[in-house]
């Protein structure tokens, strides 16, 4: 069901348009710059006027004369050069709140052709812990999984482990300069496998020397020496060991947990189609595809190494064959860092040179970085970049400060208290980041990221624990929902915001940007405040104005949970708070 207001006024209008003769693809509505006017307006007749030569008033006047005999408008005006005001009538918008209600989706839509999407985000190295540079790639990616779900596509996520370039080479050549040979290496844990790799960047960055070993390491481990895949499989398994129990406690879904080492042979085909279709070439050893340039020069491809290995962009190439051919997909989102943009305009552009993804859309979604307080990516206190681990725990410690003991509160013991503070804690760790553009950075908060006011995830969850409330001591008290009824200014508010809500999850799967949901879900919040403070609902004067406000908060209540959700966030049934 599409509840969309702007649909009806739409249909309407275009209708208008053809009787007008006037061209039907400007009979369009948005919502009100001006609220305290009207709820919506159309701003069609500026834009035919320059077509038709006509004055715009004159045009306006004419549509807005015939759309006010429309059984749902409660008055049409125009003013400045052509701006055609819509006011909607109050029994109009409460018939379509009463059907909102009905409906399992709450008004919600889906796209009109459904199909496979395969979403790449995630994506941290393997033997190193992953610290809050991946944060964002996992909160984002999820609240799109969930999303493109909810609106009727199939959805495949894949993590794309980092598990098979030169750091891999870096790490075993590191180990066997520490240890002669790498007989302890299965003794080894991530905390000790990520020292390996810090002291292994330090000395390739210094050492010549040093990087030639690794690049020789890694080419015998590409090239199936047993003794480097038995230790390179332990470090992945590791470092899989320690990825997953950090997306657990964000609550980030994969479907598939593949590495670039699983494209591995795909690689070779690649070259194969590159070398049929006569677009590689050997360059100074090394065989390459050469790339347009049309406004900025652009390097090229490289495919295979003068050393015989395989380059970093053919991995990411060989996958997007592999995601056409295995999982049929019809669109492939990539959601990284703004130093992969080079990176994936020469994939995408040899992808298209080489025929592998016939009418596959392929996009890439560029992100900020998490800051500290100084505007740099955020770090621990000597200076070093926190890893995601501690960041969580340092969260979880805050939120517990704001929480009762356990059994200080009947029915909350221990394990019930940690998991208020694990779903408090991941609300504002995603709502943090989600408010946010995605193209922008942001500063992460610590002090104020955890608040149960203001633009926060705690804020949110707290609206719907308090309508919770409300509506088990209406229970208790014997009322229930009723037909809507809008006889104050604050009702009215309200139910238009509510039937906002197609629109803004139809705005976010287009953007791809979850921040649209967040204001939404914030300024939602915030109307329902100035409502219940001005509505009573257990003491409203009528038994109907009481059940009719019942239903719109727990139509509130509804939408603020589905709205949690698409974020990645959990809303608690209820939210404590330790007394001072």
């Amino acid at each position: 069901m599409n509840l969309l207001l702007e649909n009806k006024i739409n249909e309407v209008l275009a209708d208008i348009f053809k009787s007008l003769e006037l061209d039907e693809k400007f009979a369009v509505v948005k919502v009100s710059d001006r609220a305290d006017l009207s709820d919506f307006q159309c701003n069609g007749a500026l834009a035919l006027a320059k077509i038709a030569h006509k004055n715009p008033r004159d045009i306006a006047s004419a549509i807005a004369a015939k759309l006010a005999d429309c059984d749902f408008c409660e008055s049409v005006s125009f003013d400045g050069p052509g701006f055609i005001n819509i006011k909607l009538k109050n029994e109009f918008i409460a018939q379509s709140i009463d059907k909102m209600a009905e409906d399992e989706r709450s008004g919600c839509g889906t796209v009109d052709n459904p199909h496979k999407v395969v979403l790449d985000y995630g994506g941290p190295n393997v033997a190193k812990e992953m610290h809050v540079g991946h944060l964002r790639s996992g909160v984002i990616g999820e609240s799109i999984r969930r999303l493109e779900l909810f609106v009727g596509n199939r959805v495949i996520s894949d993590v794309h482990l980092g598990d098979w370039g030169t750091p891999m080479g870096m790490i075993l050549a590191e180990i066997i300069k520490h240890d002669g040979n790498l007989e302890k290496v299965e003794t080894y844990n991530i905390e000790q496998i990520t020292e390996f790799y810090k002291a292994a960047n330090v000395r390739c960055k210094e050492d010549e020397a040093a990087r030639e070993d690794a690049r020789k390491i890694t080419a015998a481990l590409q090239d199936g020496n047993p003794e480097y895949r038995k230790a390179w499989q332990h470090l992945r398994v590791e470092s899989f060991k320690a990825i997953k129990a950090n997306y657990k406690e964000l609550d980030v879904h994969f479907d598939l947990w593949l590495g670039e080492s699983d494209a591995h042979e795909t690689c070779r085909e690649i070259v194969k189609i590159a070398r049929d279709k006569g677009i590689s070439e050997v360059d100074e050893g090394a065989e390459i595809i050469r790339l347009e340039e049309s406004n900025k020069p652009k390097p090229p491809v490289i495919m295979v190494k003068s050393d015989g290995g395989f380059g970093y962009q053919l991995t990411d190439i060989a996958t997007i064959k592999m995601r056409v051919d295995d999982l049929k997909a019809s669109e492939i989102v990539y959601f990284t860092d703004s130093r992969q943009m080079l990176h994936f305009e020469q994939v995408f552009e040899a992808a298209e040179k080489l025929g592998i993804a016939p009418q596959v859309k392929m996009q890439h979604i560029v992100f900020g970085t998490v800051n500290g307080a100084d505007g740099k990516p955020f770090k621990t206190r000597d200076g070093g970049v926190m890893d995601l681990k501690t960041l969580i725990e340092i969260s979880k410690d805050k939120v517990r400060q704001s929480l009762p003991k356990a059994g200080e509160v009947e029915g909350y013991g221990e394990k019930e208290i940690e998991k208020l503070t694990w779903q408090i804690a991941i609300a504002a760790i995603k709502f943090q980041d989600l408010k946010n553009t995605i193209s922008s950075g942001y500063v992460f908060e610590l002090d104020d990221f955890a608040k149960f006011e203001g633009k926060t995830g705690p804020y949110i969850q707290y609206a719907v624990a308090r309508i919770n409330s409300i509506l088990r001591k209406a229970k208790a008290q014997g009322l229930s929902e009723g037909k809507v009824i809008l006889t104050a200014p604050e009702e009215r508010v309200l139910a238009l915001k509510l039937l906002q809500i197609h629109n803004v999850v139809m705005r976010t799967h287009t953007e791809k940007e979850p921040s649209i949901i967040a204001d939404y879900a914030y300024n939602l919040a915030q109307i329902f405040s100035s409502f219940y403070n001005a509505c009573s609902i257990m003491n409203a004067e009528a038994a109907e104005l009481a059940s009719s406000r019942l239903k719109l908060a727990k139509l509130v209540r509804d939408v603020l949970t589905l709205m949690l959700d698409l974020l990645g966030i959990e809303a608690p049934e209820v939210m404590l708070k330790a007394e001072n």
